[in-house]
């Protein structure tokens, strides 16, 4: 095995660690993935990754489960540093317009790596979301949702946009989609990292 592919293959080790250990509860396993300047940016929270921690065990305390299922990676090393995009599908289950739905949003996980002193850990989580959809449990309720409010988030999580804000959170309405302004700026923000500049502020 190449030192390259030793990287990329702890890299995705981070990267599965990380949905298992934050939808299990794991917190302190959970924060071995981040470096401490480590940053998530989600839909409903934009933090620190300690912030992102307190905030999902107060949500978990609440009832409310959010969870990752992963698919394929794409990892780019170099030198130090690393870019992993990793296919992904966030589920969450919540009463809306009190009807129980899931929502399910596929995207990727867009991450920002580096290795200080021999150890890869995250600097920053930003995911793409690329399509959703909201499903009600029973295939005989009526869902009626509020389309003026939904047509307020990106086409890319307007579904999740939507429950998260009906269980009282405030989301962020120009995250990264499949295609559009937002999304270029990150993959340059990528290349600039991979070229070893300096981590542009966030937005």
């Amino acid at each position: 095995m190449t030192d390259e592919m030793a990287d990329e293959l702890r890299i995705r080790q981070l990267v599965e660690s990380w949905a298992v250990w934050r939808d299990a509860g794991h917190w302190e396993r959970f924060r071995s993935v981040w470096h401490p300047d480590g940053v998530m940016m989600a839909t409903w929270c934009q933090a620190p990754f300690e912030e992102f921690i307190k905030a999902s065990i107060e949500g978990w305390d609440r009832g409310v489960r959010i969870l990752h299922f992963l698919g394929g990676s794409s990892i780019d090393v170099a030198g130090n540093r690393a870019i992993a995009q990793t296919k992904m599908t966030i589920s969450q289950r919540a009463s809306v317009e009190n009807v129980t739905c899931d929502v399910a949003c596929t995207g990727r996980f867009y991450d920002f790596f580096e290795k200080r002193g021999g150890v890869w850990g995250m600097v920053l989580r930003q995911p793409i979301y690329e399509k959703d959809r909201i499903d009600p449990l029973d295939s005989g309720a009526e869902l009626k949702l509020d389309l003026a409010l939904l047509a307020q988030f990106p086409e890319g999580y307007r579904h999740l946009a939507y429950l998260q804000t009906r269980i009282g959170y405030p989301v962020k309405r120009d995250m990264p989609g499949l295609s559009g302004p937002e999304v270029e700026r990150l993959y340059a923000r990528g290349a600039e990292w991979l070229a070893g500049k300096p981590l542009a502020p966030l937005p």
